[in-house]
């Protein structure tokens, strides 16, 4: 069975998303921006897994999922509300509604 992996941009989002996901997802944090090799590093193993991608809303989001599209064009992206920017400041109740499209998520 193929691994879920959700690409995040810090910590504190990977924080933020264990608090709603039920299931074991792999959550790998970019921290910013990738150079070339960190994104052969990160690419490469999971090129063939179920990939989603959910970043900020800002201008640093923007341009990491931008990246992350060239690279991985059969990821899916998911989009927390511009209002909330960041996913950290997601609410937990919204957050679990974007990923319980795709994941075991907690009653919130």
């Amino acid at each position: 069975m193929e691994e879920k992996v959700l690409i995040v941009e810090g910590t504190s989002d990977r924080k933020r998303v264990k608090q709603v996901l039920q299931e074991q997802v792999h959550i790998i944090c970019t921290n910013g921006t990738l150079s070339i090799e960190k994104l052969e590093d990160l690419i490469f193993p999971i090129e063939d897994e179920d990939v989603y991608i959910l970043v900020d809303e800002d201008e640093s989001g923007e341009k990491l999922r931008r990246q992350l599209k060239r690279e991985l064009p059969n990821a899916t992206h998911l989009y927390t509300e511009k209002e909330y920017r960041q996913i950290e400041d997601t609410p937990l109740d919204y957050l679990a509604q974007i990923l319980s499209k795709f994941f075991q998520v907690k009653e919130i």
